[in-house]
């Protein structure tokens, strides 16, 4: 049985995205075809088989401070993403934890078809429901210092490099975006997707007025010239 929906998010140009809890054995063929894609080196989980996936979601199905969803777009599984405890997965010990930490992992499934801006409606999902818990303060992660791509989503949801810091599996960067953060640049996504639409919209109707002035022209042209004809 599938589980039910954990949260929903409704972007304003994509439509909607929603979480669910991650079934270890349900879900383990899916994932395997997710964390072994060659996009998701940085997920290291490259030559892990089937079973070694379901243990693996299995582990942190089972453990008190970490959780694993699939994320759903459209009603169709899209992303997966981990919530943990910092303080107590990851990063215990190698950074300075406050009251309302939360920690983030995603990754979104390989597709032949990507659509323009799937992957920040993604992680603006993510931060949603992790915000949605009213005594999370700060989300933290610990991307690879590699992966360009992640930080400048990272950037574009609120985060800040807070400090490269050396773990067992990687070099990482450690990022922090605070509510505050998040919402105010929540707001500057909104606003430039507006003014985006708004751009699009004007072009459309600035071609739409010249292939209608151009066709009264040439409409103009044509009976002008049929009518010479008809006075010679």
């Amino acid at each position: 049985m599938t589980s039910p929906l954990l949260f929903e998010h409704t972007d304003p140009r994509l439509g909607t995205f929603a979480l669910r809890t991650l079934d270890p054995a349900a879900d383990a063929a899916l994932l395997h075809g997710w964390v072994t894609h060659p996009k998701a080196s940085f997920w290291m989980m490259q030559e892990a088989d089937e079973a070694e996936v379901a243990a693996e979601y299995r582990r942190i199905h089972e453990h008190p401070h970490h959780d694993a969803f699939i994320g759903l777009y459209e009603g169709r599984p899209a992303f997966l993403a981990e919530r943990y405890d910092p303080s107590r997965v990851e990063l215990a010990g190698l950074y300075p934890s406050r009251p309302g930490d939360v920690g983030m992992h995603f990754l979104c499934a390989p597709t032949d078809t990507p659509v323009h801006g799937f992957t920040l409606a993604v992680i603006t999902a993510v931060m949603e429901f992790c915000f949605s818990d009213p005594h999370v303060r700060r989300v933290v992660v610990e991307p690879d210092v590699r992966n360009a791509a992640v930080h400048a989503l990272n950037a574009a949801v609120g985060f800040e490099i807070v400090e490269q810091i050396a773990k067992p599996e990687k070099d990482a960067y450690l990022s922090v975006c605070t509510r505050e953060r998040f919402e105010a640049a929540r707001t500057a996504l909104a606003t430039d997707a507006d003014r985006t639409a708004r751009t699009t919209r004007t072009a459309l109707a600035a071609d739409a007025d010249r292939t209608a002035r151009t066709d009264r022209t040439n409409g103009t042209n044509r009976t002008d010239r049929a009518a010479q004809g008809v006075t010679r």
